[in-house]
């Protein structure tokens, strides 16, 4: 099959009374569509599609929250040969403004002809639009005939071709979802047929997920895969999980769950929030691997989840790691299920001050600082990696450069960004702009490019600085943040670090601030200028779960007043 349409269409005429997912929700019941269900329901958002002359290969921009018509608007979109991109809905934690800003540069970039979004969010979606925008149509929910039957002979997906655009992702953050990462449905299907490989997948797997789908990690391993791969997908509503992170587990238990994806901030904020009480009757036995998708990933944060939950059935090798982003479908790596991720102790000193990752035997560990570091995994079969030094020169093992890659499933182009596209490639090859090693085949991820730091000619990442942090007792792990700061003075950046703690107490906030400074400087040879200690929700998190560091930079200089 080289199109999606034509794969769901053998979906159909295969098993079409299989259950394709089991959509959960926090105050009613679940809610199970079979693959004829789902087709059915995708085929009256198609046909709308069709009855608003939106044509094959034009962009429609989905707005809606977790349920059945973002799932039928989505595959509906694609039976009609158009190119679904879901953004975010605007959410009591998101400002206004600043979302109608996003929202204005996405339809400026991405031009699409259509919106789709419920009745009474329609007035906000045409407030954000301009003068000359490409939206021909605002389609709301309550406008869908859902009864119209289903003929695959009148869907134009099927006249698309496999070198053809399917779906649109856009990058997260804090300046907007401005690069939209077109995908064929070649690069997909290369994608889900190496990375099917790499998990082991079977009909019998059941996945359950509550990452959002406008994000790589929820699209792809939540949605997309499963659907198209004719196995089980129970999603839940992100702002459900956040809301009670038990629910997971329980889904897990009820529908025996074998694969999850979560970001490292989930293995801690699970670990941390969960309750015993919550957890009577849970059974995790039957996960087979819940997956790491963060860059860097963090052996504490696995620890910890291991040992709240090993009690209610999970295996220590469930919990493997995976690199991926959105420009390679997703997975670039992914650690070998059955054992546990690869995991090197190094010197701390030596990899943060030489930018090397040099192994530290039990003898010498004791006179030395040291610190763990967790394999991402090896390259998917399909994909190739590669360590560059800053002259685009191929560095050895365990020197840290950035990591470059190349594959069968790479983006077609960062849409209508032909500028971005150039920039992002170097003789073939994807720069990533995330910084890590190989160790014998194995891809060690230790953070973000632009998020360096320089502080007198040397290299700092913040993660390293934040994962000290995390040593002090009394700050959350997960919840720290560290940034550099120009002073025009000295001519380099002053370190921030802001941590987050229980106490409210200004004696043990200071105390705790001390210990962050003292801990810091010991361990890493850089002298912090700004220590704060906050309470929680200080800290201001991307809608992936990320640290967002130019936000709370931002943030911590308003409140110095400049």
């Amino acid at each position: 099959m080289t199109t999606f349409p034509e794969r769901l269409k053998a979906l159909h005429s295969r098993t079409p009374d299989r259950v394709a997912l089991t959509l959960q929700f926090s105050a009613t019941a679940d809610i199970s569509l079979s693959v004829d269900q789902l087709l059915r329901g995708a085929s009256s958002y198609a046909n709308v599609l069709a009855r608003a002359k939106i044509q094959p290969g034009e962009v429609v921009v989905l707005i809606l929250q977790h349920g059945e018509d973002l799932v039928y608007a989505f595959w509906g979109t694609i039976l009609h040969g158009a190119i679904p991109s879901i953004m975010p809905f605007l959410t009591e934690k998101l400002s206004p403004e600043r979302y109608r800003a996003d929202l204005s540069a996405l339809i400026s970039v991405t031009q699409p002809a259509a919106i789709v979004t419920y009745p009474e969010f329609e007035a906000e979606v045409k407030g954000a639009l301009q003068e000359g925008d490409s939206v021909r149509e605002v389609i709301v929910t309550n406008k869908v005939d859902r009864q119209v039957p289903l003929n695959f002979d009148s869907l134009a997906g099927f006249q698309r071709k496999s070198e053809d655009i399917v779906i649109l992702q856009h990058s997260s953050g804090t300046t907007g979802l401005q690069k939209g990462v077109a995908l064929s449905h070649r690069a997909v299907f290369n994608q889900l047929d190496a990375y099917s490989m790499a998990l082991k997948l079977t009909e019998s797997d059941v996945v359950v997920s509550w990452l959002p789908l406008y994000h790589d990690m929820g699209l792809i391993a939540g949605f997309i895969m499963p659907v198209l791969s004719g196995i089980h997908l129970v999603l839940q509503s992100p702002f459900d999980w956040v809301r009670a992170p038990y629910k997971l587990m329980h889904a897990v238990t009820k529908y025996r769950g074998t694969l999850s994806w979560l970001p490292n901030f989930a293995y801690n904020f699970c670990a941390q929030k969960i309750r015993d009480r919550h957890l009577e009757g849970a059974d995790l036995s039957s996960w087979r691997a819940i997956i790491n998708c963060s860059e860097p990933v963090r052996w504490e944060s696995h620890n910890a989840f291991y040992e709240k939950f090993k009690t209610y059935g999970l295996k220590r090798e469930a919990l493997q790691t995976s690199y991926a982003m959105a420009e390679n479908v997703f997975a670039v790596t992914q650690s070998p299920l059955g054992g546990e991720p690869a995991v090197l102790e190094i010197d701390r000193e030596a990899f943060m001050s030489e930018r090397v990752a040099r192994l530290v035997d039990d003898v010498k560990s004791q006179e030395r600082s040291t610190m763990k570091m967790m394999s991402s995994g090896r390259a998917l079969d399909n994909v190739e990696v590669k360590v560059l030094d800053e002259n685009r020169n191929e560095l050895p093992e365990r020197v840290i450069g950035e990591v470059a890659l190349r594959s069968d499933c790479m983006l077609t182009g960062y849409y209508h960004r032909d500028d971005a596209t150039q920039q992002a490639f170097h003789d073939g090859w994807y720069l990533t702009g995330d910084y890590g090693f190989v160790s014998d085949g194995e891809v060690f991820v230790s953070g973000r490019k632009k998020d360096m730091i320089i502080v007198g000619g040397k290299n700092v990442y913040p993660q390293d600085l934040e994962s000290l942090t995390y040593e002090v007792a009394g700050v959350h792990a997960g919840r720290s943040v560290a940034f550099g700061m120009f002073d025009e003075e000295q001519g380099t950046e002053d370190v921030v670090i802001i941590a987050e703690v229980d106490s409210e107490d200004p004696a043990e906030q200071q105390k705790v601030a001390d210990a962050i400074r003292l801990h810091v400087t010991k361990n890493s040879a850089v002298a912090l200028r700004y220590v704060k200690v906050v309470d929680s929700k200080w800290i201001l998190k991307t809608s992936s779960g990320k640290t967002a560091r130019s936000a709370n930079k931002e943030k911590f200089l308003k409140e110095l007043g400049k």
